[in-house]
């Protein structure tokens, strides 16, 4: 009896670009090299070349497929029942969007480093100010409003001055905030009752809770400018 022999799904730029993915999210985004990518689809890394042109073809590729899954997610997001109720919408399309970055940790970094908002992200921008001008934002408000959140509109933060896995011993910690008393006793205070969450998400302390905090001070102090129908001032 003859074996039927198992066949290989063809290699096409979708499955590389997937593969790149799940490699990034598994082992991080300095892992993912073409012998790396090559070994993961069981193909020689020079096969890839006739799918993409070289890394940075896939870094953009990969940027595109999570913007993609974005994009996908938010437009599950029920529109709300009337205008007024743009906020709470528009602060679950961001949340949302966090949630697929959260999947996805290497990307925030990537999406900093672009000077142009992807074409598969301008559907999710023309989204917000949809929600805005709904809700009674003047085309000026809506503007500075992206402006305001900038990428925390989009599901991520730039924390200050954190750096991953730091941890510091207890007994150095309290040799170091003994030393600032004297010279910085406002910075001493703060550290003292600062806990910093050994499983942050996307940066330091209880970063989800930082986030949603800053997002919501955001919206809220643009609703009050809705409500107050704010304008830009008259240059002098």
């Amino acid at each position: 009896m003859e074996v039927a022999k198992k066949t290989r799904a063809p290699l096409t730029r979708e499955r590389v670009l997937r593969a790149a993915v799940d490699l990034a999210d598994e082992r991080g985004i300095d892992a993912l090299t073409m012998r790396a990518l090559g070994q993961e689809l069981g193909v020689e890394a020079m096969s890839l070349y006739n799918h993409v042109k070289n890394k940075a073809d896939i870094l953009n590729g990969i940027v595109d497929a999570v913007c993609g899954e974005i994009v996908a997610a938010v437009d599950e997001v029920d529109p709300p029942e009337e205008p007024a109720g743009w906020k709470p919408v528009l602060r679950t399309r961001i949340l949302t969007a966090r949630e697929v970055l959260l999947r996805h940790r290497w990307a925030p970094a990537l999406l900093e480093s672009l000077a142009d908002i992807p074409p598969s992200l301008i559907a999710y921008y023309d989204g917000q100010i949809g929600l805005m001008r709904e809700g009674g934002f003047s085309l000026d408000l809506a503007h500075h409003a992206l402006h305001a959140l900038g990428s925390r509109g989009l599901g991520f933060t730039q924390e200050l001055f954190v750096q991953e896995d730091s941890e510091v011993d207890p007994t150095v910690m309290a040799m170091m905030l003994q030393q600032m008393a004297g010279r910085y006793p406002h910075m001493a205070d703060m550290m003292k009752i600062v806990a910093h969450d050994p499983e942050s998400t996307l940066g330091g302390c209880d970063d989800q809770f930082e986030f949603e905090f800053g997002l919501d001070v955001i919206l809220d102090g643009l609703d009050r400018l809705r409500e107050a129908n704010w304008q830009l001032p008259a240059h002098s």
